[in-house]
């Protein structure tokens, strides 16, 4: 964990709204994630954070990617990666993504049945299961739900095989994914079991994959075991895709107080809000705070960013010591969907990043100026 004096020579180095990683936790939790699953293979879920500096760091440490869009697919291929190094996700995938994950090689996953005839010729593919499952996180977040828009029912999965066979493709096993931050391994272990209820149906597969979504405190040890005897159960190879999981501690958001404001409410005022970090508004992500001053009596506040939108707290009910305008606060687990889900709203440029690795600060991503917001804007 990058020290108090660290993160604050940051934010006078770079200014502030400002997303700060540390190197050292990439390579941690890359390394958490082999000694738990051994000799599974791992592309890593670029939708969390698809910075090039840390994509080319996955690459080098020998890990695929999957992608959910052209513009993710763009970014493997900015990096080098080529045919099984990439997995092509997505509900509602274009013409685009059909055509480029075919130049390159990759392995789609179909998540529907209607997909098959939407693959271009001899692909390769892993259809998608939905295990119909009620898991411990944000309904927003559950992608294995039988209510969700992800994957094909249980019921219909031999057929979606056979068909991708018939229509000449290389159907390489199954993939299911149930959802992100997951607090119960439980819900792991029923959605294999599931799986496994296919195995009569199905017969052996080459390869099967159980995506990610483990929570940053799971028993990762407990979840390989159980996807480990999932994917034997098939004679399969096991496939992961952590995303999240990767990268998420290794982030930090640096934001400057601006101030303090008294309603029913007590407030601190800050320059980062929902544009920099959306997931405390999209579905109540907590993320753990650190004051990086120390003085006065400790009182409880809310962090309030500064859009003109109620929704826009980034914390609630935080015990900080008394805070001063220009105080610097550090907003933890921001390495995952902070600086990806960030927008321009309000005009707002983005951030920089830097990248903390052996002694060095180094940017891997420069801050947005206004005139950059509107670039692409065509003035009648």
């Amino acid at each position: 964990m990058l020290s108090d004096a660290q993160l604050l020579d940051a934010a006078q180095r770079f200014g502030t709204p400002l997303y700060v990683y540390d190197a050292a936790e990439l390579d941690a939790a890359l390394s958490r994630v082999r000694t738990a699953f051994h000799d599974a293979r791992i592309f890593y879920a670029m939708k969390a954070n698809p910075n090039l500096t840390l994509l080319v760091r996955f690459k080098a440490a020998g890990v695929g990617f999957e992608c959910v869009s052209a513009g993710e697919l763009a970014r493997a291929v900015k990096v080098g990666m080529v045919g099984d190094e990439i997995l092509v996700n997505g509900p509602a995938k274009s013409d685009e993504e059909y055509a480029e994950g075919a130049r390159l090689g990759a392995t789609f996953i179909v998540d529907r049945a209607g997909e098959v005839g939407l693959l271009p010729p001899r692909s390769q593919a892993l259809v998608r299961v939905n295990p119909a499952l009620n898991v411990s996180t944000h309904d927003h977040l559950a992608t294995g739900a039988g209510s969700s828009k992800f994957g094909v029912p249980l019921a219909e999965v031999p057929a979606v095989l056979d068909a991708l066979r018939t229509a000449g493709h290389d159907a390489r096993g199954l993939h299911v994914h149930i959802g992100s931050a997951i607090r119960n391994a439980t819900d792991f272990a029923a959605a294999f079991s599931r799986l496994s209820e296919l195995r009569p149906a199905v017969g052996e597969l080459e390869v099967l994959d159980v995506g990610g979504g483990w929570g940053l405190n799971a028993d990762l040890g407990g979840i390989a075991e159980q996807a480990r005897g999932a994917a034997s159960v098939f004679g399969a190879r096991l496939w992961i895709e952590p995303g999240r999981y990767l990268v998420a501690e290794a982030g930090v958001l640096l934001s400057t107080v601006v101030g303090t404001k008294s309603t029913e409410r007590e407030f601190v005022l800050l320059d980062a809000g929902m544009t920099e970090l959306l997931r405390p508004m999209l579905y109540g992500a907590v993320h753990p705070v650190r004051a990086l001053w120390q003085r006065g009596e400790t009182d409880i506040y809310d962090l309030a960013g500064p859009a003109c939108e109620s929704g826009d707290v980034l914390a609630r009910d935080v015990p900080l010591p008394t805070p001063m305008r220009g105080d610097v606060l550090a907003l933890g687990q921001a390495g995952a969907y902070g600086t990806a889900m960030s927008s321009n709203y309000l005009s707002r440029p983005r951030p920089a990043e830097v990248l903390y690795e052996s002694g060095e600060w180094r940017v891997i991503r420069r801050r947005e100026n206004v005139e950059e917001v509107w670039a692409a804007e065509v003035q009648g």
